[in-house]
């Protein structure tokens, strides 16, 4: 006789502090989560990118104060990591776009490898140019 299958677990009702930290998300549900993240992060702080291209466009006094609070003390940190936010963001949000375009246009691209390997390609990517980015905005290089 074949041995009976494990019964998994029912969740009738789900404890979000005992039952949602042991939860693995797959790669492409982890890619697809911070696609909608980065949309709403660039979304949120579309009034502040509006604010800082007005401000650095406007005449060389504006840009120049602009660019003085950008790199002085606390506050100019702080608008690095913002701008740090935004460049990931756009950049993460670019490529997990591309890859739902690619995924809509090619028939091959819908399986479960695909999508695991394709999210850990964008993870990777919009990590490493966000690095990239991110050092030459910190004046690395």
């Amino acid at each position: 006789m074949p041995e009976l299958a494990k019964k998994r677990p029912e969740f009738r009702n789900i404890n979000a502090f005992k039952d949602l930290p042991g939860y693995r998300w797959p790669v492409a549900a982890l890619v697809s989560g911070m696609h909608r993240f980065s949309g709403v992060l660039m979304f949120v702080l579309l009034p502040l990118i509006i604010w800082i291209f007005d401000n650095s466009v406007s005449s060389e006094i504006s840009f120049a104060r602009f660019r003085s609070a950008f790199e002085t003390g606390a506050s100019g940190i702080f608008l690095k990591l913002v701008a740090l936010a935004l460049i990931w963001a756009y950049l993460h949000h670019f490529i997990a776009g591309l890859r739902h375009v690619w995924m809509d246009v090619s028939h091959a691209a819908v399986s479960k490898q695909f999508g695991a390997t394709s999210g850990k390609v964008t993870i990777a990517v919009s990590l490493v140019l966000t690095v990239l980015l991110g050092a030459k905005l910190f004046g690395v290089y």
